[in-house]
């Protein structure tokens, strides 16, 4: 089973950039979607990002043109590149992985997903 591992979370001020790491173990990362999700205090995961096993991209509206997903299979590592960061973009940010079963299940949707890393902590603040 793919186990994944986030890095790159840190204290940035507002309108900084940072960029999260996910890298993948234990199978190849080929076969697999890969989600970025976060999560504030108290709060469900919500979705923000996803790149498909063929490079398709989707972006909550909320980071559209500010955030950039992409992979590299060679390395197993799926990046997730934050512009303009803002206070509210503060919050554990974890990458998930699904496999080809879910192919029509929409990106967003937390149950589609078997494999969680244990999150990276992401605080924009002044």
């Amino acid at each position: 089973q793919l186990q994944l591992v986030e890095s790159g979370g840190g204290l940035v001020q507002p309108g900084g950039s940072l960029r999260l790491s996910c890298v993948g173990s234990g199978d190849e990362l080929d076969y697999y979607g890969i989600g970025w999700f976060r999560q504030y205090p108290g709060d469900e995961r919500e979705a923000v990002s996803f790149i498909g096993p063929g490079g398709q991209m989707n972006y909550a509206d909320f980071v559209k043109g500010r955030f950039t997903i992409s992979r590299d299979n060679a390395k197993k590592t799926v990046l997730l590149q934050m512009t303009s960061l803002k206070p509210e973009d503060s919050a554990v940010y974890y990458c998930a992985a699904r496999g080809s079963q879910a192919i029509y299940v929409p990106w967003d949707r937390r149950e589609s997903y078997d494999s969680w890393g244990l999150g990276t902590q992401v605080t924009v603040s002044s």
